[in-house]
This record gives C-alpha cells, structure tokens and sequence, in this order.
C-alpha cells in the first residue's frame, strides 16, 4: 500500500467515525468515536506529510468513494452495532466495545488469562460447529429420505436419494465453508498487515487509540494509558491486543479454509449417514422405522448436546430437537406422498 492510500484509508475512517458517533445513542461510545475520528485525521497528517516531502499532491478535500457512501447509509438505517464486521473491515476501529454480554467492561490483569480466555473460546466454537454440522445432516437427510419414501417408492430409490442427500449436501456445506472462511481470514490478514504497518509507523498514536476504547469500556484513564502503554511496549502482544480491542478480532482464530471445509463436510455426512444406515446395511421392510428411530435418537442428543453451549435444560433442549425434526419429516413424508398419488 503507498502513502496516498495511507493518506485515503486514515480519511475514510475520520468519515466513518463521524457517521458512527451520531448513530451512537450512548454518549460515553459516541464520544469514543468522535476521539477516534480525530485521531484518524491526524495519522492521515502524518501520511500527508510524507507525501509533501516527496512531492506528491495530497486531495485538499477527502471525497468518499461509493463504497463508503453504502457503508455510511446502512450504519444510519440499521445502527452501527450491527454492521460491526464490515466496519472493522473498513478500518473503523473500536468494535470490541460491541460484543456480547458484559465482555466490554472486564480487562483481564494477565496475558495467560488472555490467552487461556481466547482458546477455551475458540475451541468451544469448534466443537459447537461440529455438532451443528452434524445436525444439519440430521434434518436434511431424514427429511429427504421421508420424502422420498412418502412416494411409496422402491427402496432402492429411497437408499440412492439418500446417498446423493448425503454428497450434495456434505459438498455444499464443505465448499461453502471454504469459501466463508477463506474471505473472512482474507480480510482479517488484509487489517492485520494495516494494523501492523500502522503499529511501527506510529506507535504512540496506536496507543493512545487503544487508551481511549479501553475508557470507553470502563477503564479510568490514568489506568487505561498505562495498560496501552504496557501492551505496546511488548512485541509479541501489541499486534494480537490492537486486533481484538480495536478490531474485535482474534488473529488465533483467523481459521485454516481447507480445514473449515474438511470439517463441515465430515460432520454433515456423519449426520447424514445416521437415518441411511439402515438402508445400506439390509434390505428389511422395516428399514424405514428403524430409520426414524435412529433419527430421532440422534435429533435428541444433539439437542442435549448443544444445550451444553446454550446452558438450558438438556431434557428439554433434546425433545425440541426432536421436535423439530418430527415436524420436517412429517411435512417432507406428506409432500412426497401427495405427489406419489398425484404421479402415479
């Protein structure tokens, strides 16, 4: 990146800021992103500057390109907090006083408290998505399968449309998680490099950024700009800590797309395989119960499983899961067999 995209990247986040602090209706953020505003003005400075002493013509007026224009009317109708990603994506920093929960207001003392914090996350949501994969393959098999079976027709049939419910959806999820995770950590790399570069350019008012979303997150100030201060100091820390309070990124978690894609594509078929079972393993008139009752055991502890994440009743979680699946079989089974009469 040259220093006239410095300069123009510092201006559209000086815009931005404006946009978002009067779309704050909390006065404490809405100061915050004024501040950053004017911190962003005054790095663009130090880019001018640079430009001036090769010079280079720097815009005597920022005009913002239509990108930004899109951005600045979506944070006007639908507020700031929920365009958070395409923000930090766009340079506006400050995005982690908008997780969830009472997140904001805590600052871990140490840097192995921080860092077991961001593992134990990162592994849940792991696990979180496994389950979710599997459930997916769950519902949308079975649901296919008694479709299918609804029609009355061979079980041949069933036992093909169920194989190819099963390599279809495992491909979709597996190349869509590709493609998800892939744009995202091109993305979050793309800011990173920002962030860094920014970091050995001018680390003073990386600080000072960072000090004013700390205040704005409940941290007195004198405290604030020594905990800024301290973090920047250290090397190994500075980068990871700008990202995830400025971003409100990880960089541990930027995710590998292969290994997104290879995970969403085992769970589901192992979800989808489930209600197959019984047809690939005999041919038992009975397949189709045996089925439903695989199914619905599986759609249970799924739903006991996640009410691990969700910290509700696992009882009660699980019969909702098995609901849920009662009531898109029942419609796919009724759906194939109107159109199994109205066809035959």
């Amino acid at each position: 990146m040259d220093l006239l995209d410095n300069w123009n990247e510092e201006k559209c986040s000086a815009y931005l800021y404006k946009i978002v602090s009067a779309a704050e209706k909390d006065k404490k953020f809405k100061q915050l992103f004024l501040d950053l505003s004017v911190m962003a003005d005054n790095q663009a400075a130090i880019w001018a500057s640079q430009l001036a002493k090769k010079n280079i013509p720097v815009p005597t007026v920022y005009v913002p390109d239509w990108r930004t224009r899109i951005i600045a009317i979506l944070i006007k109708c639908m507020g700031p907090r929920r365009l958070r990603v395409i923000l930090a994506a766009t340079k506006v920093r400050g995005m982690s006083i908008y997780r969830d929960g009472n997140i904001g207001h805590y600052f871990p003392k140490v840097f192995g408290e921080l860092e077991y914090q961001h593992r134990r996350i990162k592994n849940s949501g792991n696990i979180r998505a496994a389950v979710f994969g599997v459930n997916d393959g769950l519902l949308s098999n079975a649901s296919l399968i008694l479709g299918v079976a609804g029609a009355n027709v061979d079980a041949k049939f069933i036992l093909l449309s169920g194989i190819a419910g099963l390599l279809a959806g495992a491909c979709s999820m597996g190349s869509g998680e590709y493609v998800s995770v892939r744009s995202q950590r091109e993305m979050l790399e793309y800011q990173l490099e920002l962030e860094k570069h920014e970091l050995d350019t001018y680390p003073e008012e990386e600080a000072a950024e960072l000090a004013i979303i700390y205040q704005a997150r409940g941290i007195p100030k004198e405290e604030a700009v020594n905990i800024s201060n301290l973090l920047i100091k250290n090397p190994e820390k500075a980068l990871e800590t700008l990202a995830r309070e400025e971003l409100g990124i990880n960089p541990e978690e930027l995710g590998s797309p292969w290994g997104a894609a290879i995970s969403s594509f085992v769970s589901f078929a192992f979800g989808a395989l489930v209600p197959l079972l019984p047809f690939i393993l005999s041919n038992n008139p009975q397949n189709l119960l045996i089925s439903i009752i695989l199914t619905a055991l599986a759609l249970f502890s799924v739903g006991a499983t996640l009410s691990l994440f969700t910290q509700r009743n696992a009882m009660l979680s699980g019969l909702r899961m098995l609901l849920i699946g009662i009531t898109a079989g029942s419609f796919t089974y009724f759906i194939g067999g109107f159109f199994g009469v109205t066809h035959s």
